[in-house]
Order: C-alpha cells, then sequence, then structure tokens
C-alpha cells in the first residue's frame, strides 16, 4: 500500500506534536516538583519566622498531596497547587499570540499549567464537601522553560513579557508569596441574607453533616476576574 501525502502529514504530524508535547510535560513536571521544595522551604521558614508571635493554634503547614498536587494551610486558609496532566495551546485572540516570542515560533505557545486554589481550611476539617475554593492563579510553562503568570494579585511575568524570562527558584518564591498574599488579603464575606433566608428541616436534622451548610469566600457574590 502506497503511502499518500495524507498519510506523510498524519505521521510528521504525530511525531512532531506529540515531541513537543512531552517536552512541554517533561519541563512542567520538573518546574511543578521545584515549586513543592520551594513551598516546603517556605513554610519551614514562616513557622521559624512566627514562633512565639502568634497563637500555636494558627497553623503553616505543607502536605504534599500526590504527583500532581501540593498544599499549604496559612493560618484559616489552604492553598492547592495542582499540575494539569495536558497541554494547552492559546486562542487568537490571547495575548500570549501577540508577542514576538510566539509570532517567531507558534510552538512556543504550547504550555503545562499549574493552577492555583484557595479554600478554607475549615472546609477540609469539617468535611465540609460542598464549600467553594477558588482559582486565584495560573502558571504556564512551555518547552523552554519560558513561563508567564496570571491570576488574582499577581504582579509576576505577565502573559505580554511571554518569553523574556526562563522560570527559576527565584521566580516561584515570587509566584508563592503573591498567592499566599492575595489569600490572606482575601477575606470571608457574610453571605447576603436572603440566600440563607429559607433552609430545610434535613439541613438541621442532618447536624453533622456540615456540608449541608455551604461556605465559600464570595458566596453569594459574583467572584470577579477582570482583574487576571
Amino acid at each position: 500500500m502506497d503511502t499518500t501525502p495524507l498519510r506523510v502529514r498524519i505521521l510528521d504530524t504525530l511525531v512532531r506534536k506529540s515531541t513537543l508535547k512531552q517536552k512541554v510535560f517533561d519541563h512542567t513536571f520538573a518546574v511543578f516538583n521545584l515549586l513543592k521544595e520551594t513551598l516546603l522551604e517556605m513554610a519551614s521558614e514562616l513557622d521559624d519566622q512566627l514562633d512565639g508571635r502568634l497563637d500555636r493554634r494558627v497553623r503553616i503547614e505543607y502536605r504534599d498531596r500526590g504527583k500532581f498536587e501540593v498544599q499549604l494551610q496559612v493560618a484559616n486558609d489552604v492553598l492547592i497547587f495542582q499540575m494539569h496532566t495536558d497541554v494547552f495551546d492559546f486562542d487568537a485572540q490571547h495575548p500570549v499570540r501577540q508577542t514576538p516570542y510566539v509570532q517567531a515560533d507558534a510552538e512556543n505557545a504550547y504550555c503545562g499549567v499549574v493552577n492555583i486554589y484557595n479554600f478554607l481550611s475549615d472546609s477540609f476539617k469539617f468535611n465540609r464537601n460542598a464549600d467553594e475554593g477558588y482559582l486565584i492563579g495560573r502558571l504556564f510553562i512551555n518547552r523552554e522553560r519560558r513561563y508567564f503568570v496570571e491570576g488574582k494579585g499577581q504582579t509576576s511575568l505577565q502573559a505580554a513579557d511571554f518569553g523574556r524570562a526562563e522560570i527559576d527558584r527565584d521566580a516561584l518564591v515570587t509566584v508563592l508569596e503573591e498567592a499566599i498574599d492575595f489569600a490572606l488579603g482575601f477575606d470571608l464575606l457574610t453571605t447576603p441574607y436572603e440566600t440563607l433566608a429559607r433552609v430545610t428541616v434535613d439541613q438541621f436534622n442532618t447536624k453533622m453533616d456540615n456540608s449541608k451548610f455551604v461556605t465559600g469566600k464570595r458566596l453569594g457574590y459574583e467572584f470577579d476576574t477582570k482583574d487576571v
């Protein structure tokens, strides 16, 4: 059977894209492991620096949640860093697409992503499984370990500057500190009265099931993403 031009194109695309995406994954995974190490060091440093300055019930705790997840509890906040196992491209209107770096080579746009979520620590402590967490940031890494960050409170390298710098430990420290700072300032607002005006008998009869009463920092309010 002769190899058709379409078959040749399919084979070439498979080789090119699979090689590219594997390289992106490998770099993202390496950066995520460096993030874990950096976060562990930061947790230890924060704990030492706070020794004797606050109630010991206030916890600074690092927890490895598996190959692609890590958690940091800071007082009443939990930050979860989760590496997605897939590789992503960007739509034509995304600022990344307008950078000289990507316009010079479209394959530079393919990125792995680490998501940063903010939850209340009590949501985990009391197994309130229906409580809401919030995506407060995303870290993107490409095949050349070039990166950018988008999210709440993030002033690190932005999409418009993609390609100018390679991710390293110092850059990760900045990303982590900005995420922690935002979470600590992102206070829990009381839910609008109307949202809680009616409850069911079941919600009160099932006293031990705290998840019946949903809590979230912006429950009942719009979580504005305009500054992302």
